[in-house]
């Protein structure tokens, strides 16, 4: 099977999900937006894909899967269909379920992160909603950050064997690994201070950055890196400095 990503060429954002799953498995697969446009690739292929042209039901937003005549919309369902299909889930329904219900965890987690920096309208510019921002990102960090890394870390807890999911690795692992980074990168200041509270957390993101195919992704050109146009953004003033 040959899969076609369409997600937005510039920054990682929730597309990177599925492609860590797919290079953590080495599946054979095409980043669509990121081709030239003369191959088809570039914004206008995720354009395309979000009128429907690939068919079945039209998505609302990218990240988008194509797998044959399948096309697949929506971060949590696309890795709910291909985690088992890459051997990263578990057998059983119940694991499976309970993987997928800690993916749509990771959704919301990163739909308030995002809110951090666009508070009033994602369609507004940072500098318009800079004072509302700020008095969201202070809650978010005060209250927010804890429960949700707070979560996960007792899940792996309860868990034993240092994967979310269960006894296997999965992509939700991957996923936390995800958001791990990009909090460094977002509250570096924050996420130190949580570093004592989040251990299994830590090591969970150290150990899928040691994994082969992870570690040569990381270290390829593939690897998009995190910007000021993604869901996670630097920026000083909401991460406690100068405040």
């Amino acid at each position: 099977m040959r899969y076609q990503l369409y997600y937005w060429p510039s920054i990682p954002g929730r597309g990177e999900l599925i492609r860590l799953a797919l290079e953590e498995a080495g599946a054979d697969y095409e980043d669509v937006g990121r081709l030239p446009a003369s191959q088809g690739g570039g914004a206008a292929a995720i354009r395309r894909a979000l009128s429907g042209e690939l068919g079945g039901l039209r998505p609302l937003a990218p990240p988008v899967l194509r797998a044959g005549e399948l096309v697949l919309s929506q971060t949590a369902a696309i890795l709910h269909w291909l985690g088992p299909r890459l051997q990263l889930a578990p057998d059983d329904e119940r694991g499976r379920i309970e993987a997928h219900a800690l993916q749509l965890t990771v959704a919301d987690f990163w739909a308030e992160i995002h809110d951090t920096h666009h508070p009033v309208a994602s369609g507004l510019y940072y500098d318009d909603q800079k004072a509302e921002a700020q008095r969201c990102a202070g809650h978010f960090v005060r209250e927010r950050l804890p429960k949700f890394l707070g979560y996960f870390e007792d899940v792996l807890a309860a868990r034993g064997t240092g994967f979310a999911a269960g006894e296997r690795f999965s992509y939700v692992d991957l996923s936390l690994f995800q958001t791990v980074a990009g909090l460094d990168y977002a509250f570096p200041r924050a996420m130190t201070g949580m570093a004592a509270r989040i251990p299994r957390l830590r090591a969970l993101h150290d150990e899928v950055t040691a994994r082969p195919r992870v570690a040569a992704y990381l270290g390829s050109p593939r690897r998009l890196p995190f910007n000021q146009d993604g869901i996670f953004r630097h920026y000083p003033e909401l991460d406690g400095e100068g405040r």
